[in-house]
């Protein structure tokens, strides 16, 4: 499956018109004319959003830019948009008007509609936009009509005593109701003709300029602390994860870190078998996870890195983290150092690509524990324009685990990168091999003036499970590399040194997620 946001196009009408006859059957199948979206298209291409998933479009999201004052909050549908013309667009507006949001119904389970929203809200900002307004319908009142008023029924969802399918959607995404709107789109029975009159405000919003230029360079990383223990089935397993998605997700985190075999817990029901034996047993659930996993990276829109799991290809067994973006592909990355524990206890070998990853939020790079003590490695990383590294790791002691402190910390200055490492805590009884853990999970950044002084941008609690959430800007980054107190990068002496690789590597591409 391969998802991409983008701005809707002449070309994708058969697609709109299929998903939205799809998405309104329920009221008569109704979807706009060609001509009606051509209009909007050259009126106003950047408003009209879509989603595009395997080369079809199945969620559109479309928008105008009004002067609200000329309205206010008493309105129609039709006289907002020119009675369906158009002509109430006008880009020296201040509020961006949301028209038509839809998702095909077949689609629905990979929350969609808030790519959409988050889309708009990006558009409204980058716009200088005072805020996004939009009339709602609520589907769910005609059930509830006898009972309750409009408000009466809007302040019960709002209560969340009662659901209603886009009032509660749009209610966690951050709009407010204004108003309750009589007559607003004749004809919507399961509304009985009411609507709401829906907010959200820009907080960026600067009157008097044109357009702002938030920086898209800010990047969230969301890293879990995972506490170890026993799960009795693979879907309580799934479960603890999903808790972790949905937490970062709902902080609009780009990137959430798992633990290095984070999924050993498993192990305990193998274990009766030699630990070479029961990890490759393990192995048996790496696909059913990577599948999940990918899942997880679509419907909750967040890049997820790791947790590395044991793999078994050609009957070798490696340790391997994946990572799993949100656009619907993903990459391998197997741990290139295996510990002297790894190889006594379960008989794994080594990896050898070395690579970085493009995604939406730059060049990140992977490590799996023992990786990041040898600084060759990451240097390599490095020199392909690595902006963070993650570092999935599982130290039993505290002294190991401050090897993979140190040199992360010291990862971050070498390779003028961002490092975030995370780690599992706590005991797990019962499993071989897997007694205690001790972890204490942070990013660390390089050591200049528009850094923390000592270099850590955030940290957990030492061996409690919690979640952490960290802002990196990558802009400061590339100011360090041009003009930071010492340039690590530039000064190194490449006439008198340098780190090769020996074998060639594959070259990073996108690559298709599992059917």
């Amino acid at each position: 499956m391969k998802i991409i946001n983008r701005e809707l196009t002449e070309a994708d009408y058969a697609d709109l018109k299929a998903a939205m006859i799809e998405a309104y059957e329920g009221i008569g199948g109704e979807y706009w004319r060609r001509e009606k979206i051509d209009m909007l298209l050259k009126k106003f291409p950047e408003g009209q959003l879509c989603v595009e998933v395997d080369e079809k479009v199945v969620a559109v999201a479309l928008s105008i830019i009004i002067k609200y004052d000329k309205y206010g909050d008493e309105h129609t549908y039709a006289e907002v948009t020119g009675d369906y013309t158009f002509s109430t667009h006008d880009p020296k507006g201040d509020v961006l008007y949301g028209i038509e949001v839809f998702v095909h119904p077949e689609y629905r389970n990979l929350r969609l509609g808030r790519r959409l929203y988050d889309a708009r809200k990006e558009l409204c900002e980058r716009l200088n936009l005072r805020s996004i307004v939009a009339g709602g319908r609520i589907p769910n009142y005609n059930t509830y009509a006898k009972e309750f008023t409009p408000k009466e029924y809007i302040e019960k969802v709002k209560s969340r005593e009662l659901f209603d399918p886009t009032l509660t959607f749009q209610l966690a995404n951050d709009f407010h109701v204004r108003k309750v709107l009589n007559n607003y789109l004749p004809g919507d029975t399961q509304s009985k003709d009411y609507a709401t009159l829906l907010e959200w405000n820009n907080i960026y919003f600067q009157p008097g300029k044109k357009r702002t230029n938030p920086s898209d360079s800010i990047i969230r990383i969301g890293v879990v602390q995972w506490q170890m223990r026993l799960f009795k089935d693979v879907d309580a397993f799934f479960d603890q994860v999903e808790f972790f998605v949905d937490t970062v997700s709902s902080y609009k985190s780009d990137f959430i870190l798992f633990p290095e075999f984070f999924n050993m817990p498993l192990l305990a029901q193998f274990n009766e078998m030699p630990e070479p034996q029961a990890v490759r047993k393990l192995a048996d659930f790496t696909a059913q996870v990577r599948k999940k996993m990918e899942e997880f990276a679509i419907s909750y829109n967040v890049n997820i890195v790791g947790g590395s799991m044991p793999l078994v290809e050609d009957e070798l067994l490696y340790n391997a983290a994946y990572l799993y973006r949100r656009d619907g592909t993903s990459e391998e990355y197997r741990k290139i150092h295996i510990t002297p524990n790894e190889v006594r206890h379960y008989g794994m070998v080594g990896g050898n690509e070395v690579a970085v990853f493009d995604t939406d939020c730059g060049r990140i790079g992977i490590n799996i524990c023992y990786d990041v003590e040898f600084p060759e490695l990451s240097r390599l990383l490095g020199s392909q324009g690595m902006d963070i590294l993650f570092v999935p790791f599982l130290t039993d002691t505290q002294n190991a685990y401050m090897r993979v402190r140190n040199c992360s910390m010291a990862r971050a200055i070498e390779n003028e990168c961002y490092v975030a490492i995370s780690g599992c805590v706590g005991n797990l009884p019962g499993v071989e091999n897997m007694d205690i853990h001790y972890a204490q999970s942070a990013v660390f950044t390089p050591a200049d003036f528009q850094f923390p002084t000592n270099g850590v941008k955030a940290e957990t609690t030492p061996n409690t499970e919690m979640m952490l959430i960290a802002d990196v800007d990558l802009l400061q980054l590339k100011e360090l590399h041009e003009h930071g107190s010492v340039q690590v990068l530039k000064d190194r002496r490449t006439d008198l040194y340098d780190v090769t690789r020996k074998r060639k590597t594959k070259v990073s591409v996108k690559t298709e997620l599992i059917d």
